[in-house]
């Protein structure tokens, strides 16, 4: 795990995350997403269905995946001299590979940027989903958070 200080955040610009474990996708788990965010198209929840599908199976929603970023963030980086910490949202968001159900995706990335104003930080990460034994990503966004 990589330790980083607000006050000197800076000179980690385009330094790698690192890599995190494995979250496995679990059917459980898409359930629960698609129950929770109301996204319950068959390709997500219906695995009968799903069976005769282009993938052969359920897929994960690709919002899922892009949450499991708070978790997998925790992995990788030590945040000090933070107060607090706010999501800012995502400056690119691309969902590039299907995540069929019983996958596993981890996290890895680089620290893209850094903007002060005033009291706050302003951190812009390069993240990736990586989907075991695929080449393509899962997904690839620019991530921004506020520190104070």
């Amino acid at each position: 795990m990589k330790t980083l200080h607000l006050k000197n955040i800076e000179n980690h610009v385009g330094e790698s995350l690192g890599t995190s474990e494995w979250q496995a996708v679990t059917q459980d788990m898409i359930n629960q997403f698609a129950e929770l965010t109301g996204d319950d198209q068959w390709i997500h929840v219906d695995t009968e269905k799903a069976k005769l599908s282009p993938f052969g199976t359920t897929v994960a929603h690709g919002f899922m995946i892009l949450s499991f970023a708070p978790k997998l963030i925790a992995q990788l980086i030590d945040f000090q001299g933070v107060k607090m910490g706010l999501n800012y949202g995502f400056e690119k968001v691309r969902f590039v590979s299907p995540v069929p159900v019983n996958s596993e995706v981890r996290m890895t990335g680089n620290l893209k940027n850094i903007e002060r104003e005033g009291e706050r930080v302003k951190v812009t990460m390069n993240i990736v989903f990586e989907l075991k034994g695929n080449e393509k990503p899962a997904c690839v966004a620019e991530w921004v958070n506020m520190f104070f």
